[in-house]
């Protein structure tokens, strides 16, 4: 058999790498989508050269993980960054099937000239779960070249996950880029009009004087809003199983987990996950899944680290009403990453839906799924708190409690299990969401913000956006 020419790999990366030969640009297909509001932060960490250390971009498939990285050689080159010196593989690609790291960077060089490899150099390596031990490799790289800055990213999240956090201690840094927030859903749509800075405040909260055409945005983001694709494709919109169930989700379930854990039976799993979508912030627990599934406890408990690791689901873990964890976590918490996904699963659903709480309460908390926050959720004998943020001495630092009706503004007194968890736990206020009423209360001597859901999920989103500390983790 005839092996590849070399000069016919060489051609695959200068196609890859069209920034070598000028004109000095990305191509248009990713410069014409604005880049997400994640792109400072991915950048700066990217191009930091005081740490040696690798960046490891993850995130849930097809969120944007390759146009960020084209968006970051973008900024590179506006930055007057000598293009020969910014490499990029897909190592997808058929013709670079087989070939490592090393044999990748040797080609790259052979290319752009040796003299190169004592100079700073940039380089991603793009879908790299296709190279085999590649982060064995790629702590290796790290060791060797001192003056290399890299990057690798792909779209099996699991593989991933779970191979940088056992072998690349100390080597890697881990970004993590989530579904789309709602602050980034108005901002590629450019409705960022509809929000304004609200007066007097001192804590960077956003407000509306047009929410019930915020509100209908919101309806969308829950049902289309997670995924940049979908958001201009009304093909898509209009059957979004066949472009999230079949493309993200059913990729995962039935390729991703089965062939990274050798699951065997993968419609269990699958079927665990339909359970799990359905039930998102509801709470649940091993013994009540056993009994519905019939399958081991040990199992479910497997599948559900699995369905963590693949950024489908997020545990949150219960505390008690003096905000202390349980011995035994029998009960918790499952959300979906992406609340859009509920939809493509079942069906998009309407203002006045059943469920569209439950909805609500998973977009409040997606909107902080990759910020380092410890989040957990408190309930007790006859009472409950949504949303609690946790600090190093595990006390509480604030409290969300999710609802999409503006009744409670007019009855606060249902607010009672709130108040009474903020008084035993001396915290003085706490964020009560609504539909679409703004005002304060003052309850026992603790202060209720009531503030919409859509304009509290764009105030987080932005939040994330400009603070840097949130979003980062070290490996």
């Amino acid at each position: 058999m005839r092996n590849i020419p070399t000069e016919q790999i060489y051609r695959s990366l200068r196609q890859q790498n069209p920034w070598w030969e000028g004109p000095h640009v990305v191509p248009s297909v990713y410069t014409d989508c604005r880049p997400r509001s994640y792109l400072p932060h991915f950048a700066a960490l990217f191009a930091e050269s005081s740490v040696r250390r690798a960046v490891v971009l993850m995130g849930p498939r097809r969120v944007g993980k390759t146009y960020l990285i084209h968006h970051t050689i973008a900024e590179l080159l506006s930055l007057g960054v000598e293009p020969l010196s910014i490499g990029y593989f897909a190592v997808d690609q058929p013709l670079l099937n087989g070939l490592g790291m090393e044999e990748l960077l040797e080609h790259y060089l052979d290319i752009v000239g040796q003299e190169r490899r004592e100079q700073l150099n940039y380089v991603f390596f793009d879908e790299i779960q296709y190279l085999k031990d590649w982060e064995v490799h790629l702590k290796t790289l790290v060791d060797r070249h001192p003056d290399l800055r890299i990057a690798v990213s792909g779209s099996a999240a699991a593989a991933l996950r779970l191979r940088s956090l056992e072998s690349g201690a100390g080597r890697f840094t881990d970004f993590v880029l989530p579904p789309l927030t709602f602050q980034e859903y108005l901002m590629l749509l450019d409705l960022e009009d509809l929000m304004r800075p609200y007066r007097g405040n001192q804590d960077d909260v956003w407000a509306t004087n047009r929410i019930n055409e915020l509100n209908d945005r919101f309806q969308s983001y829950l049902n289309f809003g997670g995924y940049p694709e979908v958001l201009f494709s009304k093909e898509i919109q209009a059957a979004p199983g066949r472009f999230v169930k079949s493309d993200i989700i059913d990729k995962v379930l039935l390729r991703d987990l089965p062939s990274l854990y050798g699951i065997q039976d993968s419609q269990e799993l699958n079927s665990l996950f339909t359970t799990l979508a359905y039930n998102t912030a509801n709470e649940v627990s091993l013994e009540g899944l056993a009994q519905r599934s019939g399958v081991a406890k040990n199992t479910l408990r497997r599948y559900i680290e699995y369905l963590q690791a693949a950024f489908l689901i997020r545990v949150v873990h219960r505390i008690d009403r003096n905000a202390r964890r349980f011995k035994r976590a029998n009960f918790f918490k499952v959300y979906l990453t992406n609340p859009s996904m509920r939809a493509a699963l079942f069906s998009p659903i309407e203002d006045d839906d059943p469920c569209m709480g439950e909805l609500v309460e998973t977009a409040v908390f997606s909107q902080w799924f990759h910020a380092q926050i410890p989040l957990h959720y408190a309930r007790w004998k006859d009472g409950e708190v949504d949303l609690v943020s946790l600090d190093t001495q595990q006390k509480p630092q604030w409290l969300v409690e999710s609802k999409w009706s503006d009744r409670i503004v007019e009855h606060p007194e249902e607010l009672g299990a709130l108040v009474r968890f903020c008084k035993a736990n001396a915290v003085e206020t706490a964020l009560v969401t609504t539909k679409s009423l703004r005002a304060d209360a003052t309850l026992e001597g603790v202060r209720i913000a009531f503030r919409p859901a859509a304009t509290y999920c764009y105030t987080v989103g932005r939040k994330l956006a400009t603070d840097s500390q949130l979003v980062e983790r070290q490996g």
